[in-house]
């Protein structure tokens, strides 16, 4: 398998896993030039071009709320993880544990 290959790979499985941290950190409200730093930080690494969409995404689906911010010069857009977007982290969280333990089962298998 060529690099570039393995990077769509990569990227697919990644993309997934940035919705449930940013459901899991905007349960703190911040913004998401805030939420970049963040996901860097704590290993989910991505870009602009693919995080704004996504929040407008989730926030169109109802799993985050949002609030305009006009106290500073230049107003923000914050963020925050709704009811329901709490529920699907809660569940999406689930789902990754259960797929890590049937991965680590299935690799002491081959062992």
């Amino acid at each position: 398998m060529s690099d570039s290959e393995f990077d769509v790979h990569l990227q697919e499985l990644r993309r997934g896993t940035i919705v449930l941290a940013s459901l899991q950190l905007l349960r703190t409200p911040g913004y998401g030039y805030g939420l970049l730093e963040q996901l860097a930080s704590a290993g989910f690494p991505t870009d602009a071009n693919t995080l704004y969409p996504l929040l407008r995404r989730l926030e169109k689906q109802g799993y985050l709320d949002s609030e305009w911010n006009t106290d500073e010069a230049r107003p923000r857009k914050f963020y925050r993880t709704s009811e329901a977007g709490v529920r699907l982290a809660t569940t999406l969280t689930q789902e990754v544990a259960a797929i890590a333990a049937a991965t680590a089962a299935l690799r002491d298998e081959e062992n």
